[in-house]
Protein backbone atom coordinates (compact mmCIF):
# COMPACT_ATOMS: atom_id res chain seq x y z
CA UNK A 1 0.00 0.00 0.00
CA UNK A 2 1.41 3.35 -1.00
CA UNK A 3 0.73 6.29 1.31
CA UNK A 4 2.75 8.67 3.42
CA UNK A 5 3.18 8.74 7.20
CA UNK A 6 4.75 11.69 9.02
CA UNK A 7 5.84 11.68 12.67
CA UNK A 8 6.19 15.12 14.27
CA UNK A 9 8.42 14.96 17.32
CA UNK A 10 10.25 11.92 15.95
CA UNK A 11 13.27 12.75 18.12
CA UNK A 12 11.44 10.96 20.94
CA UNK A 13 13.63 7.87 20.98
CA UNK A 14 11.52 5.27 22.73
CA UNK A 15 8.06 6.34 21.58
CA UNK A 16 8.78 7.14 17.93
CA UNK A 17 10.77 3.97 17.41
CA UNK A 18 8.08 1.86 19.13
CA UNK A 19 5.28 3.34 17.04
CA UNK A 20 7.21 2.95 13.81
CA UNK A 21 8.05 -0.65 14.71
CA UNK A 22 4.34 -1.32 15.40
CA UNK A 23 3.43 -0.11 11.91
CA UNK A 24 6.17 -2.20 10.30
CA UNK A 25 4.78 -5.32 11.98
CA UNK A 26 1.87 -5.09 9.49
CA UNK A 27 3.11 -6.55 6.17
CA UNK A 28 0.59 -4.56 4.09
CA UNK A 29 1.95 -1.27 5.44
CA UNK A 30 5.61 -1.81 4.64
CA UNK A 31 5.44 -0.02 1.31
CA UNK A 32 4.65 3.34 2.87
CA UNK A 33 6.60 6.56 2.46
CA UNK A 34 7.74 7.94 5.81
CA UNK A 35 9.04 11.29 7.07
CA UNK A 36 10.41 12.04 10.50
CA UNK A 37 10.59 15.65 11.69
CA UNK A 38 11.81 17.27 14.90
CA UNK A 39 13.34 20.57 16.01
CA UNK A 40 16.41 18.71 17.35
CA UNK A 41 18.66 17.60 14.53
CA UNK A 42 20.75 15.51 16.93
CA UNK A 43 17.81 13.53 18.34
CA UNK A 44 16.28 13.19 14.89
CA UNK A 45 19.51 11.74 13.50
CA UNK A 46 19.79 9.22 16.34
CA UNK A 47 16.22 7.94 16.03
CA UNK A 48 16.40 7.82 12.23
CA UNK A 49 19.64 5.86 12.38
CA UNK A 50 18.09 3.25 14.67
CA UNK A 51 14.85 2.93 12.67
CA UNK A 52 16.62 2.81 9.31
CA UNK A 53 18.87 0.06 10.62
CA UNK A 54 15.77 -1.86 11.77
CA UNK A 55 14.25 -1.53 8.29
CA UNK A 56 17.36 -2.79 6.55
CA UNK A 57 17.73 -5.73 8.94
CA UNK A 58 14.18 -6.79 8.06
CA UNK A 59 14.77 -6.47 4.32
CA UNK A 60 12.39 -3.54 3.88
CA UNK A 61 13.55 -1.09 1.17
CA UNK A 62 11.81 1.98 2.68
CA UNK A 63 14.09 4.96 3.23
CA UNK A 64 13.15 7.32 6.05
CA UNK A 65 13.14 10.97 5.07
CA UNK A 66 14.29 12.93 8.13
CA UNK A 67 14.11 16.72 8.17
CA UNK A 68 13.74 19.65 10.54
CA UNK A 69 11.53 21.30 7.89
CA UNK A 70 8.08 20.36 9.18
CA UNK A 71 6.20 21.60 6.12
CA UNK A 72 8.39 19.51 3.84
CA UNK A 73 7.82 16.46 6.05
CA UNK A 74 4.04 16.94 5.94
CA UNK A 75 3.76 17.30 2.17
CA UNK A 76 1.42 14.62 0.83
CA UNK A 77 1.00 12.83 4.19
CA UNK A 78 -2.16 10.75 4.75
CA UNK A 79 -1.42 10.10 8.44
CA UNK A 80 0.35 12.43 10.84
CA UNK A 81 1.43 11.35 14.31
CA UNK A 82 2.08 14.14 16.79
CA UNK A 83 4.17 13.41 19.89
CA UNK A 84 5.81 16.76 20.66
CA UNK A 85 6.48 18.36 24.05
CA UNK A 86 6.48 22.11 23.44
CA UNK A 87 9.09 23.89 25.52
CA UNK A 88 10.78 20.64 26.44
CA UNK A 89 12.30 20.15 29.85
CA UNK A 90 12.98 23.86 30.36
CA UNK A 91 9.31 24.83 30.19
CA UNK A 92 8.19 21.71 32.04
CA UNK A 93 10.31 22.72 35.04
CA UNK A 94 8.36 25.97 35.34
CA UNK A 95 5.05 24.05 35.16
CA UNK A 96 6.07 22.26 38.37
CA UNK A 97 8.42 24.58 40.25
CA UNK A 98 6.56 27.90 40.04
CA UNK A 99 3.25 26.45 41.33
CA UNK A 100 5.14 24.86 44.24
CA UNK A 101 6.01 28.37 45.43
CA UNK A 102 2.26 28.96 45.77
CA UNK A 103 1.61 25.60 47.44
CA UNK A 104 0.31 23.67 44.40
CA UNK A 105 2.01 20.27 44.61
CA UNK A 106 1.68 18.30 41.35
CA UNK A 107 2.92 14.86 40.41
CA UNK A 108 2.66 15.15 36.61
CA UNK A 109 1.31 18.55 35.54
CA UNK A 110 0.53 17.62 31.93
CA UNK A 111 -3.26 17.31 31.74
CA UNK A 112 -5.10 19.44 34.28
CA UNK A 113 -4.11 21.56 37.28
CA UNK A 114 -2.08 24.71 36.61
CA UNK A 115 0.79 22.80 34.98
CA UNK A 116 -1.51 21.12 32.48
CA UNK A 117 -3.29 24.40 31.73
CA UNK A 118 0.00 26.16 30.92
CA UNK A 119 1.29 23.17 28.97
CA UNK A 120 -1.88 23.45 26.89
CA UNK A 121 -1.21 27.11 26.15
CA UNK A 122 2.16 26.21 24.65
CA UNK A 123 0.90 23.14 22.82
CA UNK A 124 -2.15 24.76 21.24
CA UNK A 125 -0.09 27.65 19.86
CA UNK A 126 2.20 25.13 18.14
CA UNK A 127 -0.44 22.64 17.00
CA UNK A 128 -2.49 25.29 15.26
CA UNK A 129 0.63 25.98 13.19
CA UNK A 130 0.92 22.25 12.49
CA UNK A 131 -2.73 22.20 11.40
CA UNK A 132 -2.19 25.10 9.00
CA UNK A 133 0.60 23.16 7.30
CA UNK A 134 -1.52 19.97 7.23
CA UNK A 135 -4.43 21.79 5.58
CA UNK A 136 -2.15 23.33 2.98
CA UNK A 137 0.28 20.57 2.02
CA UNK A 138 -0.87 17.18 3.37
CA UNK A 139 -3.18 14.79 1.51
CA UNK A 140 -6.79 16.09 1.56
CA UNK A 141 -8.64 14.61 4.53
CA UNK A 142 -5.42 13.64 6.28
CA UNK A 143 -5.83 12.19 9.78
CA UNK A 144 -3.89 13.62 12.72
CA UNK A 145 -3.20 11.10 15.49
CA UNK A 146 -2.39 13.21 18.53
CA UNK A 147 -0.39 11.61 21.34
CA UNK A 148 0.67 14.85 23.03
CA UNK A 149 -0.75 16.12 26.31
CA UNK A 150 -2.84 17.79 27.49
CA UNK A 151 -4.73 15.38 25.26
CA UNK A 152 -8.23 16.84 25.51
CA UNK A 153 -7.17 20.48 25.13
CA UNK A 154 -4.90 19.89 22.12
CA UNK A 155 -7.37 17.60 20.34
CA UNK A 156 -10.19 20.10 21.00
CA UNK A 157 -8.18 22.97 19.50
CA UNK A 158 -7.14 20.96 16.43
CA UNK A 159 -10.73 19.94 15.67
CA UNK A 160 -12.46 23.25 16.43
CA UNK A 161 -9.85 25.77 15.31
CA UNK A 162 -7.26 23.76 13.35
CA UNK A 163 -9.69 22.42 10.77
CA UNK A 164 -7.97 19.02 10.74
CA UNK A 165 -9.53 15.61 11.30
CA UNK A 166 -8.01 14.61 14.65
CA UNK A 167 -8.14 11.65 17.02
CA UNK A 168 -6.49 11.78 20.45
CA UNK A 169 -4.76 8.58 21.60
CA UNK A 170 -3.68 7.52 25.09
CA UNK A 171 -2.65 4.21 26.67
CA UNK A 172 -3.83 4.96 30.24
CA UNK A 173 -7.06 3.06 29.76
CA UNK A 174 -5.14 -0.03 28.59
CA UNK A 175 -2.97 -0.05 31.72
CA UNK A 176 -6.09 0.11 33.88
CA UNK A 177 -7.52 -2.89 32.04
CA UNK A 178 -4.37 -4.82 32.94
CA UNK A 179 -4.84 -3.95 36.60
CA UNK A 180 -8.50 -4.98 36.55
CA UNK A 181 -7.61 -8.33 34.99
CA UNK A 182 -5.08 -8.96 37.77
CA UNK A 183 -7.41 -8.16 40.68
CA UNK A 184 -10.14 -10.33 39.16
CA UNK A 185 -7.75 -13.24 38.63
CA UNK A 186 -7.44 -13.20 34.83
CA UNK A 187 -4.12 -13.61 33.03
CA UNK A 188 -5.01 -11.40 30.06
CA UNK A 189 -7.11 -8.23 29.80
CA UNK A 190 -8.50 -9.53 26.51
CA UNK A 191 -10.47 -12.16 28.45
CA UNK A 192 -12.68 -9.30 29.66
CA UNK A 193 -15.17 -7.13 27.78
CA UNK A 194 -14.54 -3.65 29.18
CA UNK A 195 -16.30 -0.36 28.46
CA UNK A 196 -14.98 2.89 29.82
CA UNK A 197 -15.94 6.46 29.09
CA UNK A 198 -15.27 9.97 30.36
CA UNK A 199 -12.48 12.47 29.72
CA UNK A 200 -8.89 11.60 28.95
CA UNK A 201 -7.08 10.68 32.18
CA UNK A 202 -10.47 10.89 33.90
CA UNK A 203 -12.26 8.00 32.26
CA UNK A 204 -14.40 5.53 34.20
CA UNK A 205 -14.70 1.75 33.81
CA UNK A 206 -18.45 1.50 33.37
CA UNK A 207 -18.67 -2.20 32.63
CA UNK A 208 -16.34 -5.17 33.18
CA UNK A 209 -17.77 -8.42 31.86
CA UNK A 210 -16.55 -11.97 31.44
CA UNK A 211 -18.70 -14.27 29.29
CA UNK A 212 -21.58 -11.84 29.76
CA UNK A 213 -21.32 -11.69 33.57
CA UNK A 214 -20.88 -8.18 35.03
CA UNK A 215 -17.92 -8.12 37.46
CA UNK A 216 -17.70 -4.39 38.18
CA UNK A 217 -19.00 -4.73 41.73
CA UNK A 218 -16.11 -7.05 42.59
CA UNK A 219 -13.47 -4.42 41.84
CA UNK A 220 -13.39 -2.61 45.19
CA UNK A 221 -12.82 -5.79 47.18
CA UNK A 222 -10.27 -6.95 44.62
CA UNK A 223 -8.22 -3.77 44.77
CA UNK A 224 -8.43 -3.50 48.56
CA UNK A 225 -7.07 -7.03 48.93
CA UNK A 226 -4.41 -6.83 46.20
CA UNK A 227 -0.98 -6.86 47.84
CA UNK A 228 0.51 -4.21 45.52
CA UNK A 229 -2.40 -2.04 44.40
CA UNK A 230 -3.73 -1.41 47.90
CA UNK A 231 -0.44 0.42 48.51
CA UNK A 232 0.18 2.05 45.12
CA UNK A 233 -3.39 3.06 44.14
CA UNK A 234 -4.81 4.58 47.34
CA UNK A 235 -6.38 7.58 45.58
CA UNK A 236 -7.97 5.45 42.87
CA UNK A 237 -9.33 3.00 45.43
CA UNK A 238 -10.77 5.85 47.50
CA UNK A 239 -12.45 7.33 44.41
CA UNK A 240 -13.79 3.85 43.54
CA UNK A 241 -15.15 3.54 47.07
CA UNK A 242 -16.92 6.92 46.93
CA UNK A 243 -18.04 7.07 43.27
CA UNK A 244 -18.57 3.40 42.50
CA UNK A 245 -16.36 3.33 39.40
CA UNK A 246 -12.63 2.74 38.95
CA UNK A 247 -10.72 5.53 37.20
CA UNK A 248 -8.45 4.79 34.27
CA UNK A 249 -5.61 7.01 35.33
CA UNK A 250 -2.67 6.40 37.65
CA UNK A 251 -2.66 7.34 41.32
CA UNK A 252 -0.36 10.31 40.70
CA UNK A 253 -2.35 11.63 37.77
CA UNK A 254 -5.74 11.28 39.47
CA UNK A 255 -4.52 12.86 42.71
CA UNK A 256 -3.94 16.22 40.99
CA UNK A 257 -7.18 16.31 38.96
CA UNK A 258 -9.45 16.59 41.98
CA UNK A 259 -9.43 18.88 45.01
CA UNK A 260 -9.15 16.36 47.81
CA UNK A 261 -5.78 14.56 48.00
CA UNK A 262 -2.97 17.08 47.48
CA UNK A 263 -4.24 20.33 49.01
CA UNK A 264 -2.63 19.78 52.45
CA UNK A 265 1.13 19.07 52.34
CA UNK A 266 1.07 17.09 55.58
CA UNK A 267 -1.52 14.69 54.10
CA UNK A 268 -0.06 14.06 50.64
CA UNK A 269 2.22 11.24 51.73
CA UNK A 270 -0.79 9.41 53.14
CA UNK A 271 -2.30 9.09 49.65
CA UNK A 272 0.74 8.24 47.55
CA UNK A 273 3.44 5.60 47.25
CA UNK A 274 7.09 6.23 46.43
CA UNK A 275 7.93 2.90 44.79
CA UNK A 276 7.36 4.60 41.42
CA UNK A 277 6.99 8.25 40.40
CA UNK A 278 3.60 7.56 38.81
CA UNK A 279 2.11 6.76 42.21
CA UNK A 280 2.15 10.42 43.28
CA UNK A 281 5.66 11.71 43.95
CA UNK A 282 6.03 15.52 43.87
CA UNK A 283 7.26 16.43 40.38
CA UNK A 284 7.61 12.73 39.67
CA UNK A 285 7.20 12.93 35.91
CA UNK A 286 9.61 15.85 35.75
CA UNK A 287 12.23 13.73 37.51
CA UNK A 288 11.51 10.84 35.14
CA UNK A 289 11.86 13.16 32.15
CA UNK A 290 15.18 14.52 33.40
CA UNK A 291 16.52 11.03 33.95
CA UNK A 292 15.37 9.83 30.53
CA UNK A 293 17.04 12.77 28.84
CA UNK A 294 20.31 11.89 30.53
CA UNK A 295 19.78 8.21 29.73
CA UNK A 296 19.13 9.01 26.06
CA UNK A 297 22.40 10.91 25.77
CA UNK A 298 24.51 8.16 27.31
CA UNK A 299 22.63 5.06 26.18
CA UNK A 300 22.35 5.66 22.42
CA UNK A 301 25.67 3.93 21.56
CA UNK A 302 24.55 0.88 23.57
CA UNK A 303 21.22 0.77 21.74
CA UNK A 304 23.05 0.95 18.44
CA UNK A 305 25.18 -2.00 19.50
CA UNK A 306 22.11 -4.13 20.29
CA UNK A 307 20.46 -6.33 17.62
CA UNK A 308 17.94 -4.51 15.37
CA UNK A 309 14.22 -4.94 16.00
CA UNK A 310 12.63 -7.98 14.38
CA UNK A 311 9.37 -7.01 12.65
CA UNK A 312 8.26 -10.65 12.34
CA UNK A 313 8.34 -11.66 16.00
CA UNK A 314 4.89 -10.35 16.88
CA UNK A 315 6.15 -8.03 19.62
CA UNK A 316 3.81 -5.18 18.82
CA UNK A 317 2.93 -2.67 21.51
CA UNK A 318 -0.61 -1.90 22.67
CA UNK A 319 -0.48 1.71 21.38
CA UNK A 320 -3.58 2.41 19.27
CA UNK A 321 -1.90 4.22 16.36
CA UNK A 322 -0.70 1.32 14.24
CA UNK A 323 -3.97 -0.59 14.69
CA UNK A 324 -6.00 2.42 13.52
CA UNK A 325 -3.88 2.83 10.39
CA UNK A 326 -4.04 -0.93 9.76
CA UNK A 327 -7.83 -0.97 10.11
CA UNK A 328 -8.37 2.01 7.83
CA UNK A 329 -6.02 0.69 5.16
CA UNK A 330 -6.82 -3.05 5.23
CA UNK A 331 -10.44 -3.07 6.43
CA UNK A 332 -9.68 -5.20 9.49
CA UNK A 333 -11.76 -4.19 12.49
CA UNK A 334 -10.16 -2.63 15.56
CA UNK A 335 -11.82 -1.54 18.77
CA UNK A 336 -10.18 0.95 21.12
CA UNK A 337 -10.91 3.92 23.35
CA UNK A 338 -10.15 7.20 21.53
CA UNK A 339 -10.51 10.91 22.23
CA UNK A 340 -13.16 12.54 20.02
CA UNK A 341 -15.53 15.51 20.12
CA UNK A 342 -18.47 14.47 22.29
CA UNK A 343 -21.39 15.51 20.05
CA UNK A 344 -23.91 13.60 22.16
CA UNK A 345 -21.83 10.46 22.73
CA UNK A 346 -21.90 10.94 26.53
CA UNK A 347 -25.30 12.50 27.05
CA UNK A 348 -24.70 14.22 30.40
CA UNK A 349 -21.47 15.97 29.37
CA UNK A 350 -21.34 19.07 27.14
CA UNK A 351 -21.63 18.36 23.41
CA UNK A 352 -18.55 20.49 22.84
CA UNK A 353 -15.88 18.75 24.83
CA UNK A 354 -13.40 15.99 24.08
CA UNK A 355 -14.41 12.63 25.49
CA UNK A 356 -12.56 9.32 25.63
CA UNK A 357 -14.98 6.60 24.55
CA UNK A 358 -15.13 3.17 22.83
CA UNK A 359 -14.69 3.43 19.05
CA UNK A 360 -14.55 1.00 16.14
CA UNK A 361 -12.32 1.33 13.08
CA UNK A 362 -12.48 -0.52 9.75
CA UNK A 363 -12.30 0.27 6.05
CA UNK A 364 -15.36 2.50 6.36
CA UNK A 365 -13.71 4.82 8.86
CA UNK A 366 -13.96 5.50 12.60
CA UNK A 367 -17.33 4.84 14.26
CA UNK A 368 -18.27 6.32 17.64
CA UNK A 369 -21.17 4.49 19.35
CA UNK A 370 -23.42 6.37 21.78
CA UNK A 371 -22.49 5.76 25.44
CA UNK A 372 -25.39 7.54 27.16
CA UNK A 373 -25.20 8.99 30.67
CA UNK A 374 -22.26 8.57 33.00
CA UNK A 375 -23.15 7.87 36.63
CA UNK A 376 -24.10 11.26 38.07
CA UNK A 377 -21.12 11.65 40.40
CA UNK A 378 -18.67 10.66 37.66
CA UNK A 379 -20.31 13.14 35.29
CA UNK A 380 -19.99 15.89 37.91
CA UNK A 381 -16.25 15.29 38.26
CA UNK A 382 -15.79 15.30 34.47
CA UNK A 383 -18.00 18.35 33.94
CA UNK A 384 -15.80 20.52 36.15
CA UNK A 385 -12.71 19.39 34.25
CA UNK A 386 -14.38 19.93 30.88
CA UNK A 387 -15.10 23.56 31.74
CA UNK A 388 -11.52 24.12 32.86
CA UNK A 389 -10.38 22.65 29.53
CA UNK A 390 -12.80 24.81 27.55
CA UNK A 391 -11.63 28.00 29.27
CA UNK A 392 -8.01 26.99 28.67
CA UNK A 393 -8.59 26.21 24.98
CA UNK A 394 -10.36 29.49 24.32
CA UNK A 395 -7.64 31.36 26.22
CA UNK A 396 -4.87 29.71 24.20
CA UNK A 397 -6.52 30.42 20.86
CA UNK A 398 -7.32 34.07 21.61
CA UNK A 399 -4.42 34.96 23.92
CA UNK A 400 -6.94 36.05 26.56
CA UNK A 401 -5.21 36.14 29.96
CA UNK A 402 -8.47 36.67 31.84
CA UNK A 403 -9.87 33.39 30.50
CA UNK A 404 -6.56 31.72 31.32
CA UNK A 405 -6.71 32.91 34.92
CA UNK A 406 -10.35 31.87 35.18
CA UNK A 407 -9.35 28.38 34.00
CA UNK A 408 -6.76 28.22 36.79
CA UNK A 409 -9.28 29.54 39.32
CA UNK A 410 -11.83 26.88 38.32
CA UNK A 411 -9.26 24.07 38.37
CA UNK A 412 -10.11 21.79 41.33
CA UNK A 413 -6.67 21.48 42.96
CA UNK A 414 -5.37 24.96 42.08
CA UNK A 415 -8.55 26.54 43.43
CA UNK A 416 -8.44 24.40 46.58
CA UNK A 417 -4.91 25.59 47.42
CA UNK A 418 -4.76 29.20 46.18
CA UNK A 419 -6.99 32.26 46.56
CA UNK A 420 -7.79 34.46 43.51
CA UNK A 421 -4.98 37.05 44.03
CA UNK A 422 -2.43 34.24 44.35
CA UNK A 423 -3.70 32.60 41.16
CA UNK A 424 -3.57 35.88 39.24
CA UNK A 425 0.04 36.44 40.33
CA UNK A 426 1.07 32.83 39.72
CA UNK A 427 -0.29 32.86 36.16
CA UNK A 428 1.52 36.15 35.49
CA UNK A 429 4.76 34.62 36.75
CA UNK A 430 4.31 31.54 34.57
CA UNK A 431 3.49 33.63 31.50
CA UNK A 432 6.70 35.59 32.01
CA UNK A 433 8.76 32.41 32.50
CA UNK A 434 7.27 30.74 29.40
CA UNK A 435 7.20 33.78 27.11
CA UNK A 436 9.41 32.06 24.52
CA UNK A 437 6.66 29.52 23.73
CA UNK A 438 3.59 31.76 24.08
CA UNK A 439 3.48 34.11 21.06
CA UNK A 440 -0.27 34.68 21.50
CA UNK A 441 0.36 36.36 24.88
CA UNK A 442 3.10 38.78 23.82
CA UNK A 443 1.32 41.98 24.92
CA UNK A 444 -0.11 40.36 28.03
CA UNK A 445 3.35 39.21 29.10
CA UNK A 446 4.76 42.73 28.79
CA UNK A 447 1.98 43.97 31.09
CA UNK A 448 2.73 41.16 33.55
CA UNK A 449 6.42 42.10 33.58
CA UNK A 450 5.45 45.68 34.38
CA UNK A 451 3.31 44.51 37.32
CA UNK A 452 6.15 42.39 38.69
CA UNK A 453 8.58 45.28 38.32
CA UNK A 454 6.39 47.40 40.59
CA UNK A 455 6.96 45.05 43.53
CA UNK A 456 4.36 44.67 46.30
CA UNK A 457 3.98 41.01 45.35
CA UNK A 458 2.29 38.34 47.42
CA UNK A 459 5.01 36.45 49.36
CA UNK A 460 5.74 32.93 48.09
CA UNK A 461 7.69 29.93 49.34
CA UNK A 462 10.92 30.35 47.37
CA UNK A 463 12.84 27.12 46.99
CA UNK A 464 10.03 24.92 48.33
CA UNK A 465 10.49 21.42 46.89
CA UNK A 466 7.10 19.95 47.75
CA UNK A 467 5.84 17.33 50.16
CA UNK A 468 7.48 14.25 48.61
CA UNK A 469 10.26 15.23 46.17
CA UNK A 470 12.88 12.64 45.22
CA UNK A 471 16.47 12.92 44.00
CA UNK A 472 17.18 12.81 40.25
CA UNK A 473 19.14 9.64 39.47
CA UNK A 474 22.29 9.63 37.36
CA UNK A 475 22.32 8.19 33.85
CA UNK A 476 24.31 5.23 35.16
CA UNK A 477 21.72 4.50 37.84
CA UNK A 478 18.88 4.72 35.34
CA UNK A 479 20.70 2.43 32.91
CA UNK A 480 21.29 -0.15 35.65
CA UNK A 481 17.63 -0.04 36.69
CA UNK A 482 16.44 -0.50 33.10
CA UNK A 483 18.66 -3.50 32.55
CA UNK A 484 17.53 -5.03 35.83
CA UNK A 485 13.89 -4.63 34.73
CA UNK A 486 14.67 -6.18 31.35
CA UNK A 487 16.30 -9.19 32.99
CA UNK A 488 13.35 -9.58 35.37
CA UNK A 489 10.92 -9.34 32.42
CA UNK A 490 12.80 -12.07 30.55
CA UNK A 491 12.58 -14.39 33.56
CA UNK A 492 8.84 -13.74 33.92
Amino acid sequence: MAFKLTIIGAGSLTFARTLFSDIMHVPELRGLEVSFTDISQQNLDMVTQLCQRDLEANGIPTKIHATTDRREALRGARYIVNCVRIGGLEAFETDIDIPLKYGVDQCVGDTLCIGGIMYGQRGIAALLDFCKDIREVAEPGALLLNYSNPMAMLTWACIKYGGVRTIGLCHGEIHGEMQIAKVLGFKDRHELDIICAGLNHQTWYLSVKHNGEELRDKLLEGFEKHETFRQTEKVRIDVLRRFGRYSTESNGHLSEYVAWYRKRPDEIEKWIDLSSWINGETGGYLRETRENRNWFETEFPKLLAEPPKDYTNGERSSEHGSYIIEALETGRTYRGHFNVMNSGTITNLPDECIVEVPCYVDGNGISVPKVGDLPLGCAAVCSQSAWVQRLAVEAAVSGDAELLKQAALMDPLTGAVCNPPEIWQMVDEMLIAQAEWLPQYREVIEAAKARFAQGNLIPTREGYRGAVRQRVKTAEEVSAERREREERHKKE
